[in-house]
């Protein structure tokens, strides 16, 4: 779950963890008693969940409370388009009003999971306010890493050994590092996927701030966190994601064309790998879980076809808590009820496979039986490019 910047820097301040001032508005003359409020000369910054707003348009500086409110003006509602929105781009509803600061280097700081590992890492990087994905590509050893134990948790002694390797000044050392086990805590109590600050922010006065924080949450730990429901920003979110949401379908929209219905998430990534294999691009990850039935399957295939770009399906069942003749009932069903109007390919593996492929065969649906993965994957591809 992605959160907005001014929504992390709010949930970073009560860790201790310095923000510039700011208020977030929605309209030109909230922005400018906002400017008059913080001093006059802010920055501007559209608030939407991807990275790269700035070289886009969407983070401009405002010399005085008329300008910020002619800057708002253009900014709410354009659409911003950046490197992580795709050519859709996303529709700017929100503005955050920030003071201005003197901005003498920039860094970077980061905490991920390490899947290598199995735990969080640390990253600090003296390449603030650059992407860190092109920092990590081209000059890897600029970026420092420590791990973070998961009993022990993050050190005071690593916190200083990335200060110092930041090339700080000996009397910002302390500060850095008690800005970084801030940092740490909050990615800790948050039951954070990521917590990231770029840049970090050394001002002239010799002050430490976060310029720019962004926040995801595990989905996995929602359930500890209630309140984090009023963070979500639907508006943020592929339609479709949202609607599978609601049905407990693990769903996430993709760039191509073959709509893939597979039961368990190994399953899926397998699938996947092996549409592209064959020539051809996912539209979709879809994950329908153990209870495949007639319901489910119906909501998953309502989700599917409401891409347009689906110009075929594959369904990829493989009957082991679920039967395969219960999953084939379901995708009958689902399919009459709907009307599925591209093809269709099915394999159904496990349980009861024998007889469901009889009920497939038998439900005077147009319907492509498949015996492999590779036999599914190749017969797709062929059906989606009208061959």
């Amino acid at each position: 779950m992605k959160i907005h910047e001014y929504q992390a820097k709010d949930l970073l301040k009560r860790y201790g963890v310095a923000v510039p001032r700011g208020q977030v508005v929605d309209t030109p003359e909230a922005a400018r008693r906002a400017a008059e409020q913080i001093g006059g000369r802010v920055v501007v910054k559209a608030q939407i969940h991807a990275g790269g707003r700035g070289k886009a348009g969407g983070v401009k500086l405002a010399h005085s409370p008329e300008e910020a409110f002619e800057l708002a003006q253009k900014m709410l509602g354009m659409t911003l388009v950046t490197h992580q929105t795709g050519p859709e781009g996303r529709q700017v509803r929100k503005l955050l009003i920030e003071e201005a600061l003197n901005i003498k280097q920039e860094l970077y700081l980061g905490i991920v999971i390490d899947r290598t590992i199995a735990a969080p890492v640390f990253m600090a990087s003296a390449a603030g306010g650059m992407d860190i994905e092109e920092v990590a590509a081209t000059t890897p050893e600029a970026i420092l890493k420590e791990p973070i134990h998961p009993a022990l948790g993050f050190q005071a002694y690593q916190a200083r050994r990335l200060a110092f390797g930041l090339g700080l000044p000996s009397e910002l050392v302390g500060k850095a590092a008690r800005f970084m086990m801030a940092l740490a805590r909050a990615f800790i109590d948050l039951d954070a996927s990521l917590a990231e600050i770029n840049p970090f922010l050394v001002t002239e006065e010799g002050e430490l701030y976060a310029l720019d924080a962004k926040i995801n949450f595990d989905d996995n730990a929602l359930f500890r966190h209630k309140d984090y429901a009023e963070l979500r920003d639907l508006h943020e979110e592929e339609p479709l994601e949202i609607e599978a949401s609601k049905y407990n379908l693990n769903y996430i929209k993709l760039d191509g064309d073959i709509g893939c219905m597979v039961n368990g998430a190994g399953l899926a990534m397998a699938t996947m790998d092996i549409i592209k294999l064959a020539g051809s691009e996912p539209a979709n990850f879809l994950d329908v879980g153990g209870a495949a039935n007639a319901e489910r399957v119906e909501h998953a295939f309502r989700i599917l076809l409401s891409d347009p770009n689906v110009k075929a399906v594959l369904i990829n069942i493989f009957g082991g808590i679920v039967r395969c003749d219960i999953v084939a009932q379901g995708v009958i069903e689902a399919a009459k009820k709907i009307g599925v109007s591209v093809p269709m390919v099915v394999r159904l593996e496990g349980t009861n496979a024998e007889k469901a492929r009889h009920m497939l065969d038998r439900s005077g649906l147009q319907l492509v039986s498949a015996t492999s993965m590779q036999d599914a994957a190749e017969k797709v591809v062929r059906l989606a490019r009208g061959r």
